[in-house]
């Protein structure tokens, strides 16, 4: 059975992102979880492995912000 430590709930869209940082008797990790409409996906990231997935992510923001606007 899973722990949940913390957490959080974004709003995207029409999506809702499910933020969970759980322990189990494996170790800690972080769920995500998509849910539109309904429909739910999620991703699991052990503990780890946060540091790197926030260095990617803060990246991929940077290059999103020096883009600019999409195009239409």
């Amino acid at each position: 059975m899973d722990t949940v430590l913390k957490s959080g709930t974004i709003a995207v869209e029409r999506k809702n992102f499910i933020f969970d940082l759980r322990e189990n008797p494996r170790g800690r990790f972080l769920r995500i979880t998509e849910d539109a409409n309904g429909r739910r996906d999620s991703i699991v990231i052990p503990a780890p492995g946060l540091e790197d997935f926030r260095r990617v992510l803060d990246e991929i923001i940077a290059a999103h912000r020096e883009a600019g606007e999409p195009q239409a």
